[in-house]
């Protein structure tokens, strides 16, 4: 009887040394979470990344089949709109893996095309700013009063917002 008694012991000290162990091997502090599988998880990339200005932010709700609807809060800067917060929502968009693409309906003569990727960031989890980020090609087109469309094309990189500091969503009207 004591023998058993003392067996079960060992045992129970060795699983339990061993799952502090492995515990321990799987918890380090160098360690990126996986980014989430987009076959697996598309939701994952819904949330509120940084625009281009402070106080500027573009929302992204991925919904199924890889639609992509959301908006862009930007301060104008045109002469009739300077400093006002503008809403610009997606006329299309699109996630395809992790390849995102959208367009923007046209507000005050401005419209947006964006093709890139949205990626893992540097955050550890998602109350990090940056947990993911969306980087590649916005290109903003503008048209004057007599139509002419101009085109501007920058690299860009919008880092999410940590979940419990992102602004609260606009209203659409």
């Amino acid at each position: 009887m004591k023998s058993t008694i003392y067996l079960l012991f060992v045992s129970c000290v060795v699983v339990t040394a061993s799952l502090m162990f492995a515990q321990q091997a799987g918890s380090s502090s160098d360690s990126k979470p996986a980014p989430p599988q987009a076959e697996n998880d598309p939701h994952a990339y819904s949330g509120m990344y940084a625009f281009l200005k402070e106080g500027e932010f573009v929302q992204l709700t991925v919904e199924d089949e890889g639609r992509v609807t959301g908006f862009i809060s930007r301060y104008g800067d045109g002469e009739s709109d300077k400093g006002a917060f503008l809403d610009q929502f997606f006329k299309t968009g699109k996630l395809d893996g992790n390849k995102l693409t959208f367009t923007t309906e046209m507000v005050h003569g401005v419209t947006f095309d964006f093709s890139g990727t949205v990626d893992r960031g540097d955050g550890k989890s998602r109350s990090d700013e940056g947990y993911f980020v969306i980087k590649g090609m916005l290109t903003e087109k503008s048209t004057d009063v007599n139509k002419k469309v101009t085109a501007q094309t920058h690299s860009v990189v919008f880092k999410m917002f940590p979940e419990d500091a992102a602004p609260a969503p606009a209203a659409r009207q």
